[in-house]
């Protein structure tokens, strides 16, 4: 076996995706492997990833970024939660964000104290008890730093994934990584196991490698292109085809926070920077044409758009396999899940990070394959789920999209978990669900869901109890807003230069 030892791994692309995992492959396995990353300049990315969600902590933080430095850099914002317009219905509102609402009893959810004194039935009343929509609301950031959970405020970023990318580059080849520009002409591919064996560029280059992974965005250049790996199509309960992207100018007021703003056949995100804001809307091909799309998008801009709309095609699903022989999908190439929730740019690092516990140690073997495999399905079908649950969970019949989302059949695990949460306010986080029971409270609830019963756990105060219990949880988590700077003051603060 030690004639199969991964001693190179090649990544076949540049952008978010392959940035990331050359910083990240170099940094976790160092001087045990080569690095090379391919790219050409011709080439360009999708480039619209802005939003991201508190895992990308954790990647900042194991690569050692200072986040000042990080913030500066890539013109990043703080980013509380997504804020949710014209979902549940025209002219309503709701929060998705990244806290935890109020505080639970052992074994007994929050949710089921407030349906048991009334409050849930009045879905503005559950994100009162959080504290990231109080700041989120006020305009408010800075880190707590505390070891009390009620008042821990977790919170993610907004930034300029180009900035990212090369931000990660010049990390990258500090660290080693070495930067091949061109194009690939040419895949090479052993004859008996049909692995790639090297890459052969334009310029007669050719670059070998053990392990191969693919970060060539949508096209799939090794994974697809030259593997037939092949593709499960979810476009039945996710419609949504098409996006279109437009940069515009900085709004005077940085919110800390996303918009998703639903309308007729889909939904525009609002994404501010320090630098600008990022706007587009997702939207079904088959309920709008592209001029449709335009319109709506351009008419509802906050400020003046820098470019012309960029149109990009997608069909949501994943690779039958993101392992495949000796290649590996990773971004765009393994599958697409559109940006609802903002987790394109998690699911590149959590491909590495699984790559990183499974790193082939003699050789790439069949248990170490499908042990990727079945985690990487797991992951995007509990991700799909939660995508899912947005559309179907609606009152909104004023358009035949919205009445083909509430009408359709959706996958058994989403609706079983409908199901017990109607029932009786019941939610179980499944292994690995990239999404906790308060992001599933929060979207239900949001959404229009309330349940019938609560949990008997709650009989176990009276109702002034519980109501007292509530006072001191919403004083607790409003305790800290008027102390905090605002959005806007935390950014300049932490930009200024020394």
């Amino acid at each position: 076996m030690m004639e199969n030892k991964i001693k190179k791994v090649v990544i076949l692309g540049g952008g978010t995706s392959g940035w990331i995992s050359a910083a990240l492959t170099k940094k976790l396995l160092g001087n045990a492997i080569q690095v090379e990353l391919v790219e050409s300049d011709q080439i360009g990315t999708v480039g619209v990833g802005e939003a991201t969600i508190p895992p990308i902590q954790l990647l900042n933080s194991v690569l050692g970024l200072n986040e000042a430095e990080f913030i500066r850099e890539t013109k990043a914002t703080i980013k509380l939660a997504i804020k949710f317009e014209n979902w549940k219905q025209q002219g309503h509102s709701y929060y998705h964000t990244f806290g935890v609402a109020g505080k639970g009893m052992a074994f007994c959810q929050f949710q089921h104290l407030l349906k048991r004194v009334g409050e849930l039935e009045d879905d503005t009343n559950l994100w009162q008890y959080d504290l990231n929509y109080l700041c989120a609301e006020a305009g408010k950031f800075a880190k707590i730093n505390t070891k009390d959970p009620i008042i821990d405020m977790p919170y993610a970023y907004h930034f300029d994934a180009g900035l990212y990318a090369q931000f990660l580059r010049k990390y990258s080849e500090k660290m080693g990584v070495k930067r091949t520009e061109g194009l690939v002409k040419q895949v090479e591919q052993d004859q008996v196991t049909g692995n790639v064996n090297a890459l052969i560029l334009d310029n007669g280059a050719r670059v070998e490698g053990d392990l191969f992974l693919d970060c060539s965005g949508f096209k799939g250049l090794l994974i697809q292109d030259t593997l037939r790996t092949g593709y499960e199509d979810w476009s039945h309960w996710l419609q949504c085809d098409s996006a279109l992207a437009v940069p515009s100018e900085r709004h005077e007021n940085t919110a800390p926070y996303t918009r998703s703003i639903a309308h007729s056949a889909g939904w525009q995100w609002r994404i501010p920077l320090q630098h600008r804001n990022g706007n587009g809307l997702v939207f079904s091909s088959s309920h709008y044409s592209e001029a449709e799309a335009t319109d709506i998008l351009m008419s509802n801009l906050d400020t003046k758009p820098l470019a012309d709309p960029k149109l990009i095609r997608f069909q949501t699903g994943r690779r039958y396999k993101q392992w495949n022989k000796n290649v590996i999908a990773v971004g765009l190439s393994s599958g697409f899940l559109e940006p609802l929730e903002s987790t394109s740019i998690h699911l590149i690092q959590s491909a590495v990070v699984r790559l990183a516990h499974l790193f082939p140690h003699q050789g790439i073997t069949d248990e170490l394959v499908n042990e990727y495999n079945r985690q990487s399905k797991v992951e995007f079908e509990q991700i799909r789920d939660f995508l899912i649950l947005h559309y179907h969970v609606t009152e909104r019949n004023d358009s035949r999209f919205w009445r083909d989302m509430q009408a359709m059949t959706i996958p058994d695990t989403l609706a079983h978990k409908i199901e017990l949460f109607k029932a009786n306010g019941r939610l179980f986080r499944e292994q690995n669900d990239l999404f906790l029971e308060s992001s599933w409270l929060q979207v239900m609830v949001g959404q229009g869901l309330i349940p019938r019963d609560y949990h008997p756990l709650a009989n176990s105060m009276t109702e002034q109890q519980i109501n007292e219990m509530l006072r001191k949880i919403k004083a607790v988590k409003n305790e800290p807003v008027d102390k905090l700077p605002s959005h806007d003051e935390f950014i300049a603060r932490i930009c200024k230069t020394n």
